[in-house]
């Protein structure tokens, strides 16, 4: 059952600008097609694309997964998960299976094939709300953080967790693009932790401690982190936040090179591990937040920070430049939009963005306004 229709409008642009450089594209790009909820008050909690760049899948908090064919600018598929709930829905990298969690009944993590809508695998262990989870580029592995202090890591293949690590309120990670290295992110110690991922079981090689940064920018308001993601070239970690920044940090120091400066403040969403909502609750007056993954994306160059401004549009930095002496990034654009974006992401494989709140947006480099 098709819940959401793209809004008319011209056909998609030409292949073309998919091959262009993101600087010749990052200025022009505008709104093409909208998808609007079934209901007025249902929000889009997660984004995901596929290894193809194909297919785009969105988690909403009506218990529905909802996959859309990029190419086409079209609806394809929805699913339907109203007894466990849907959130963090992540494509796996074999074609039409997606990994998911539970915001309902259990914390069980789900590996759904979206082709018969039939469960391949569940992965139980997690007692509590999983907050993050993160697919290896390289191999058939994940990583899933949960507010029960613990970290698994696990293989596609086996029900079971391959590896466990007890920490205080790790609730984001992410891997780096070689695959060598897992970051773990604890907001409420201002801690990164950084392992090897062949010695996973042994201290962090690497923790850095984003108090003082926290203090500097934030006014030491701790507590709001969103998201962690690194660079192309593993050199830079984002820490994405839902106050009036996202940090930009050099993933062999520690130090800031850039805290992305955005004046409109917040999402509104909750960040992963803040007042969430108890299992089999669920918002009947659409006064209770929803849920995130974090407002902003790297460009797959590594060279521009893309996220919400906390009002209409989007914000670009370039995270390329030189730090500036008091480390602060004003945007160089901002994109014109429709509605706030909580969710954002950028297409592995060709120019196009997606933005969501309640509705889903794809955006495409405008022909007319192209350097």
């Amino acid at each position: 059952m098709v819940t959401g229709s793209a809004t008319p409008g011209p056909p998609p642009p030409p292949a073309g600008p998919a091959t262009q450089k993101v600087s010749d594209v990052i200025s022009s790009f505008r709104p093409t097609r909208k998808f609007k909820s079934a209901s007025s008050g249902t929000s889009i909690t997660s984004l995901d694309f596929d290894d193809t760049g194909e297919l785009a899948i969105v988690a909403r908090d009506d218990d529905t997964l909802q996959i859309y064919n990029c190419k086409e600018g079209k609806h394809a598929k929805e699913l339907k998960s109203q007894k466990y709930g849907v959130h963090l829905a992540r494509f796996s990298h074999h074609a039409q299976s997606i990994i998911y969690a539970s915001t309902k009944v259990d914390d069980t993590l789900r590996f759904l094939s979206t082709h018969d809508n039939s469960y391949i695998r569940y992965f139980k262990g997690h007692t509590d709300t999983v907050t993050s989870i993160a697919l290896c580029p390289s191999s058939d592995t994940f990583v899933s953080c949960s507010a029960d202090n613990t970290v698994r890591l696990w293989n596609l293949q086996s029900p079971n967790h391959v590896g466990r690590l007890n920490l205080h309120r790790p609730f984001l990670a992410t891997y780096d693009p070689s695959a060598t290295v897992i970051a773990i992110a604890s907001a409420e110690t201002q801690t990164i932790l950084l392992y090897d991922v062949r010695n996973y079981d042994k201290p962090p090689f690497a923790s850095f401690d984003m108090q003082e940064l926290e203090q500097r920018f934030l006014g030491g308001r701790k507590g709001q982190w969103t998201k962690i993601e690194f660079t192309n070239d593993g050199k830079s970690l984002v820490v994405a936040t839902n106050d009036t920044g996202h940090f930009v940090i050099d993933a062999f120091s520690g130090d800031v090179t850039h805290f992305c400066y955005r004046k409109g403040g917040p999402s509104g969403r909750l960040t992963p591990g803040t007042s969430i909502p108890s299992h089999n609750s669920h918002k009947a007056n659409g006064s209770t937040p929803a849920a995130g993954q974090g407002d902003v994306c790297l460009t797959p160059d590594g060279q521009y920070l893309i996220g919400g401004s906390g009002e209409d549009g989007l914000l670009v930095w370039d995270i390329s430049k030189p730090p500036t002496p008091n480390n602060v990034l004003e945007p160089i654009e901002k994109l014109p939009g429709n509605g706030r974006a909580a969710v954002v992401g950028y297409n592995p494989r060709t120019n196009l963005l997606a933005s969501a709140d309640r509705d889903l947006f794809l955006w495409q480099p405008d022909p007319d306004l192209m350097i």
